[in-house]
């Protein structure tokens, strides 16, 4: 334990974020770190607890509570306050090959888990996490380690997201040649296409993908699996396969009236042109190079982090306006005991990053909590110009189906130039999963057991989104490294990858 009383002597301490009318300006990353001696008192809070549900990673209540991963994050949390840098980082590197992109993106169910919650405020494991690894790549600790021996084994992954790039490090460690295939034009899957610069800068992605090649790992951009080369193909040149593509298939809104106006894009259409034209431009964005809001009433349809992220982008494109429907009700502003009891993940009302900058703005939090959309209308040049919406109540039957009620009386039209759907995804694209007659489950993801992740299909493994359906980029990571563990075992007879 760092100090017995630590929880109770300091208090928690977030990392002061650029103000939000600043960074509107710009797609640079918006947090600005603690001082070291303020990440050793946080570090201090650390209860180091008998039963610390923080690094557990089990599901409760519908959701994670404790870190996928496995982080061990009371050890850590101890070797900061002792101002023992270096360790922590060898502590850290032994659960998570990407503690970069976790401590950057991942929400913190650790934190929603912290024992200390009980009482009052969790440890900010989080921001101590971010530290170390940057602190560990500032010191040169992070460099490439190539494997000493080669199996002679060769192993195919396909998709470069974090699962794939997880997969692939472990592999590569266990001395197996490793090809990772992906279909964009640079690597990273949704790390680079997906999540905005100012949550992650891409040179992070890029610098961790530069460490893999070095170590050996080999990549291919621009090669779509079951296009330019056939699923079949691949099986016959690889000792294995393991299977990353994620759930890149989204939700439609076919059942809205109007849904074909246009003006109407799936989010991930919408954030990837930004992305994609701000790195092709030298970090600019020539005008008509992609989706934009400038100067558009933009509405935002889905209450999750895309929708949010949407949220962000439109903001500095220079939007009129911008709402993000929900079909949720506001969380309370405290934890609920009795419905959402600790250590599950914590359903509060709070601010994201791209609602404190709209609300710093325009002067409101953004989003529409509770909204059904009824259907668009469109001008007479088949653009759409309104929304139209309805307020809901949900409720579960007996059953334990989810039923939303519409509010007679609760009817809205919304100006709309820009319709942004984030509805999530109904799971992974097919081509793959017929070329090879792999099975599915009822969501249709590939069908292969957690902690196994074989199919059906001969030396065919499959992990992540792809696996599980939308989810956490640290569940990727959890699955990356785990889905090796089994391939390596599968190709070896054993293994001592964990």
């Amino acid at each position: 334990m760092s100090t017995p009383t630590g929880f109770m002597e300091y208090k928690r301490e977030l990392h002061s974020d650029r103000d939000p009318l600043e960074r509107i300006k710009d797609w640079n990353e918006f947090h600005r770190m603690l001082s070291e001696e303020q990440l050793r008192t946080q570090g201090a809070r650390c209860m180091d607890c008998g039963t610390p549900f923080c690094h557990t990673g089990i599901e409760i209540g519908g959701s994670v509570s404790g870190c996928p991963v496995n982080n061990l994050i009371p050890e850590w949390n101890n070797l900061i306050y002792r101002g023992l840098w270096r360790e922590a980082y060898d502590r850290l590197s032994k659960t998570n090959n990407f503690p970069e992109f976790t401590g950057r993106v991942c929400p913190a169910p650790c934190e929603g888990s912290c024992t200390v919650g009980l009482i009052g405020e969790p440890v900010t494991i989080k921001s101590i996490e971010q530290a170390i690894i940057d602190r560990a790549f500032e010191e040169g600790w992070v460099v490439p380690q190539p494997p000493k021996v080669r199996t002679g084994k060769k192993v195919a992954v396909v998709g470069s997201g974090p699962a794939g790039l997880a997969a692939a490090a472990q592999l590569n460690k266990a001395g197996h040649s490793v090809t990772v295939f992906e279909r964009a034009d640079r690597l990273g899957g949704l790390l680079t296409y997906g999540i905005p610069s100012m949550k992650l800068e891409k040179d992070i992605v890029q610098r961790r993908v530069d460490i893999l090649a070095a170590e050996g790992v080999q990549f291919i951009v621009n090669t779509e699996i079951g296009k330019h080369i056939s699923s079949n193909d691949l099986l016959e040149q690889y000792d294995s396969v393991v299977l990353c593509g994620g759930a890149t298939k989204p939700r439609p809104i076919g059942n809205v009236e109007g849904h074909e106006l246009k003006g109407i894009y799936q989010a991930m259409d919408y954030l990837n042109s930004t992305i994609k034209s701000y790195l092709d431009n030298g970090l600019q964005l020539p005008d008509g190079t992609y989706i934009s809001g400038h100067k558009k009433h933009v509405i935002v349809i889905g209450g999750g982090d895309t929708g949010t992220d949407c949220v962000a982008t439109a903001v500095r494109h220079g939007c009129e306006s911008v709402t993000q429907f929900g079909t949720h009700a506001k969380a309370p502003l405290e934890r609920d005991s009795s419905n959402n009891p600790w250590p599950e993940y914590p359903n509060v009302y709070t601010l994201d990053y791209a609602h404190e900058e709209a609300r710093a703005l325009y002067g409101e939090d953004p989003r529409a909590f509770s909204v059904l959309t009824k259907k668009f209308v469109g001008d007479e040049q088949g653009n759409v110009k309104e929304l139209h919406t309805v307020q809901i109540r949900r409720y579960v039957d007996e059953q334990g189906r989810k039923i939303y009620e519409e509010i007679p009386g609760t009817e809205k039209v919304w100006p709309a130039d820009l319709v942004l759907v984030a509805v999530g995804f109904e799971g992974p694209e097919r081509t793959i999963i017929d070329q090879l007659g792999l099975d599915t489950d009822r969501r249709t993801n590939v069908k292969a057991r957690y902690g196994k992740y074989t199919t059906n299909v001969d030396k065919v493994f499959a992990a992540g989104d792809m696996r599980r359906g939308q989810s956490l980029i640290v569940w990727a990571i959890n699955e990356g490294r785990e889905a090796a563990r089994e391939v390596d075992k599968f190709l070896m007879g054993s293994t001592l990858l964990p």
